[in-house]
């Protein structure tokens, strides 16, 4: 799953990046109107996440100019508006959805989740497989042969990048920035250590062993 995040708040942008993150998804941001829409017309995101006070363009202007070029994808507004004039001003330009700073991050994965199934376009794209393993992106769920896995969260992030990914070598560098967005110091061993853990649990039990390593480069996931 791709997820847009336009927000110019550092912290804010950084706190629901994380978190999406953190749930399998792939996030791509951008700190002010020009830069959003630039990224929201070159490729499809599967939901986009847009405040409405941003430098150069506005989200509203943005929105609008999104939908006037036929972009239909998702959208949540983000705003520390809390009147309803304003929430109706922001449905009417094209928003699928609106939340009021402050907000939780439960909450916001909850909706982005439900504009996703409710997207026609996004159908099976919310369950990825590799062979008899299989990941459910919104249920969070993971089985192998029909056996359910328990991951933690970055675990279960690597799993969603790798599959997404499958039969392409990753490496580490790409991992770390996904996984971590650059937020640990990469001389430690903490991704070789993760990925161990994820191995442990998907491929132990199993004579086929998924998730391969390509010495020197990085891992790939595949099932031949």
């Amino acid at each position: 799953m791709n997820i847009l995040v336009v927000e110019d708040d550092i912290k804010i942008a950084s706190y629901i990046a994380t978190g999406f993150r953190q749930e399998g998804y792939t996030v791509h941001q951008a700190d002010n109107g020009p830069k959003g829409l630039q990224l929201a017309l070159q490729a499809p995101y599967d939901a986009a996440i847009l405040d409405i006070m941003l430098p150069g363009l506005d989200g509203l202007a943005l929105l609008d100019e999104l939908r006037r070029r036929h972009v239909d994808t998702p959208v949540i507004i983000l705003s520390a508006k809390r009147s309803v004039e304003d929430r109706v001003k922001g449905l009417q330009a094209g928003g699928d959805d609106y939340l009021v700073k402050p907000f939780s991050f439960p909450e916001l994965l909850a909706r982005v989740q439900a504009l996703i199934r409710r997207s026609a376009k996004s159908g099976e794209a919310t369950t990825l497989t590799v062979g008899d393993l299989a990941l459910d992106i919104l249920k969070r769920e993971v089985t192998r042969d029909g056996q359910p896995i328990d991951l933690q969260p970055r675990e279960f992030a690597l799993l969603a990048y790798l599959m997404r990914n499958q039969g392409r070598v990753l490496s580490k560098a790409m991992i770390i920035e996904h996984v971590w967005h650059y937020n640990f110091t990469p001389q430690t061993n903490v991704m070789d250590v993760l990925v161990c853990r994820l191995r442990n649990k998907i491929d132990r039990n199993y004579d086929h062993k998924l998730i391969r390593t390509i010495r020197g480069v990085g891992y790939v996931i595949k099932a031949d």
